[in-house]
């Protein structure tokens, strides 16, 4: 004979609450690690200013190191806003079960909620999308100033490091299409 256990729906609403609550603490971790590799790559390319001895510093690298930043931390901002989106249509299928929408407020069901926790999130993608602009203007503005002679060597890198920056840019700004939004499949 074999036994059938149900998890009982508080108990899956209770655990898809949680993922919520770790996937909003991922993106803030995941701005927290873009700030860390921002200040270290300009403390690097500070402390290798050019002199007598250091003519080899490998600037390409560090330079480089501002956009692959920048695009990981776009890359994850929509990885964590896709999977709070899944979580939250979950929520709302377990809100709704025997009409409990209809009874009881349930906030990713109805519409005046969700939009306003939309809303609210997009602050989340402004912050980053300045972040990104203001760490490699810096940055690569500093590697300009620093380095002026290898920076003019490399204009290919340099192009390609901006091109990267602003596609991680427009990432950022487009993630909240794919935003949780009630009744959307």
């Amino acid at each position: 004979m074999t036994t059938k256990y149900i998890v009982d729906a508080n108990y899956r609403f209770i655990a898809a609450y949680q993922e919520v609550n770790a996937r909003i603490n991922q993106r803030q971790q995941a701005l927290a690690l873009y700030v860390t590799l921002v200040v270290s790559l300009l403390a690097a390319l500070v402390a290798l200013k050019p002199s007598v001895m250091t003519s080899d510093v490998p600037i390409e690298w560090l330079v480089a190191g501002f956009p692959v930043a920048s695009i990981c931390l776009a890359f994850l901002n929509y990885k964590a806003e896709r999977a709070i989106s899944n979580l939250r249509r979950f929520l709302s299928a377990l809100e709704q079960l025997n009409d409990a929408h209809e009874i009881l407020p349930s906030y990713n069901t109805h519409e005046t909620w969700s939009q306003g926790a939309n809303k609210a999130r997009r602050f989340h993608d402004y912050a980053a999308t300045i972040l990104v602009l203001g760490g490699n203007g810096i940055g690569l503005g500093a590697a300009a100033k620093i380095y002026p002679d290898r920076m003019s060597d490399m204009s290919i890198a340099l192009s390609l490091s901006i091109a990267v920056a602003l596609l991680s840019v427009v990432l950022l700004l487009v993630t909240p299409k794919w935003s949780y939004k009630p009744g959307a499949l």
